[in-house]
């Protein structure tokens, strides 16, 4: 399938490592017209741009999310260095745990901060450049199957998850008529390098992944790469005219006993 991305210029968070890695590459593979990368890991992020150029253009922004600046100075440079923005890719994420027992108010502005208000500016900096130039676009939102309830521990990471998901859908609401399609993903478990660091610093042994990937009904996790094939797809102009659509990306569905 000709996903017909040459002419797109990309913003893709959280792309040092895992599904925004995963993405950026599809993306660069597919002959995006240009890529913005960001992350607040600089050494991966300059590991991830030697691999795409020269044979794509990149641009890369290191930048902490938790910062209510970085969104502007990313958009800001999206624009400077190729003039507009056409699509948007918000991957980066925090799974900091925190339940009704354990959560805090600094777990709550740490996840919020980072997870959902970061995620909201970066949307609003995309469509006001796509209105301004009267012109169509694309934003892919990654979500969570946590979205729906979430595990205990995760109270206030699914909360983020569910408040990104109404404003993916309030946005492709409020800006079909501009042609800017906004759609989300909820992903199940992915075997990704922070899940593996995660479960680490949690004490979790070294073959937990493997007994976790043993139990679901494909016998494996989902990958970094399927998340990215249907984010490339979801960008693509293979996807029109759908927008306001939350696709579950996971071995299960959502409400079945």
């Amino acid at each position: 399938m000709d996903l017909q991305l040459g002419r797109q210029v990309v913003i893709v968070t959280g792309a040092a490592s895992g599904i925004g890695a995963a993405a950026a590459r599809l993306l660069a593979a597919e002959g995006a017209g240009g890529l913005v990368l960001t992350d607040r890991d600089a050494p991966g992020l300059a590991r991830l741009a030697a691999d795409l150029t020269p044979a794509t253009p990149v641009e890369t922004v290191v930048s902490d999310l938790a910062d209510p600046a970085a969104s502007a100075a990313i958009a800001a440079a999206a624009i400077a260095r190729f003039g507009r923005i056409d699509g948007l890719v918000n991957a980066a994420g925090l799974t900091t745990r925190g339940s009704f027992e354990t959560g805090t108010a600094a777990i709550w502005d740490e996840l919020f901060d980072v997870n959902a208000r970061a995620g909201f500016l970066l949307m609003q900096a995309a469509i006001v450049d796509m209105r301004r130039r009267g012109a169509p676009g694309a934003i892919v939102n990654i979500l969570s199957m946590n979205a729906y309830c979430g595990l205990p521990e995760l109270a206030i990471y699914s909360a983020t998850k569910g408040a990104m998901a109404t404003l993916t859908r309030n946005a492709a609401h409020a800006h079909m008529a501009d042609r800017i399609r906004v759609t989300g993903i909820n992903l199940g478990w992915v075997a990704t390098e922070t899940e593996l660091l995660k479960h680490a610093d949690m004490g979790h042994g070294p073959d937990w992944m493997a007994a976790a990937a043993a139990a679901q009904p494909l016998g494996r996790l989902v990958t970094a790469e399927e998340c990215a094939r249907l984010t490339a797809f979801l960008l693509s102009d293979a996807s029109v005219p759908m927008t306001g659509a939350i696709l579950d990306l996971e071995q299960k569905v959502a409400g079945a006993i």
